[in-house]
């Protein structure tokens, strides 16, 4: 197992989710059986904006002709996904590209803690899998109006961008198309519920992912 900071790998909200029997274990598992049977070119790991997607017609119509995998798992934070990828989801399966959506969950940590967490899962991907490339896909604003958690993940954003070179094999992609109008607010025609994007917020997001994509898997013919 690679070293990673003592208090990512034992974080107590990672070892609360395996003990209480929620549905996360489950579906952890149901995701490395998954992984057996299963040879994707791209895989798609975070929360619950990746889990979502997945529901949309547009993974069916850009991402499922990618053969691209979702371990999206609803309510993760980076010890989560962290946990996870330790734990078998990486372990049956060769994508070329992960792409990595997580940290708007982190809501007691601080920017720099959730930017250390991705970093910690980039350099877990990179052991289990050097050959894969990794694309962080940056947090996006939340909530109705201007709040903390807007400013924080805005934060994160910038950390992580700042420490790609230490990132080996990552890359960063901003898909904010410009949630926020010129009066501070989020739309709910773009986030339902100011986090979680609708119908139409997912369209604008994945076009510059799905273009991405295309060029690294480009790239990795050459």
């Amino acid at each position: 197992m690679p070293h990673v900071a003592a208090d990512v790998l034992v974080s107590p909200l990672g070892a609360r989710r395996v003990a209480v029997g929620d549905p996360s274990p489950v579906r952890h598992h149901r995701f490395v059986s998954d992984s057996k049977d299963k040879e994707p070119e791209v895989l798609f790991v975070g929360d619950s904006l990746v889990q979502l997607l997945h529901q949309f017609e547009i993974w069916r119509e850009l991402f499922s002709p990618l053969h691209a995998l979702n371990f999206g798992m609803g309510g993760d934070c980076t010890q989560h996904v962290l946990w996870r990828l330790q734990n078998g989801e990486l372990d049956h399966i060769n994508p070329k590209i992960i792409v990595l959506w997580v940290g708007t969950n982190n809501h007691g940590d601080t920017a720099e803690q959730v930017a250390e967490g991705i970093g910690a899962i980039v350099k877990l991907i990179h052991s289990k899998q050097p050959t894969a490339r990794v694309l962080i896909l940056g947090l996006l604003p939340r909530g109705k109006s201007p709040n903390a958690l807007r400013v924080k993940n805005a934060r994160v954003n910038q950390l992580v961008q700042e420490a790609l070179p230490s990132l080996p094999g990552a890359s960063f992609l901003d898909v904010d198309p410009g949630f926020v109008h010129s009066d501070g607010t989020i739309s709910h025609h773009d986030m339902y519920d100011y986090l979680h994007l609708t119908r139409a917020g997912y369209a604008t997001v994945c076009q510059p992912i799905h273009t991405r994509l295309l060029a690294m898997l480009e790239q990795h013919k050459i």
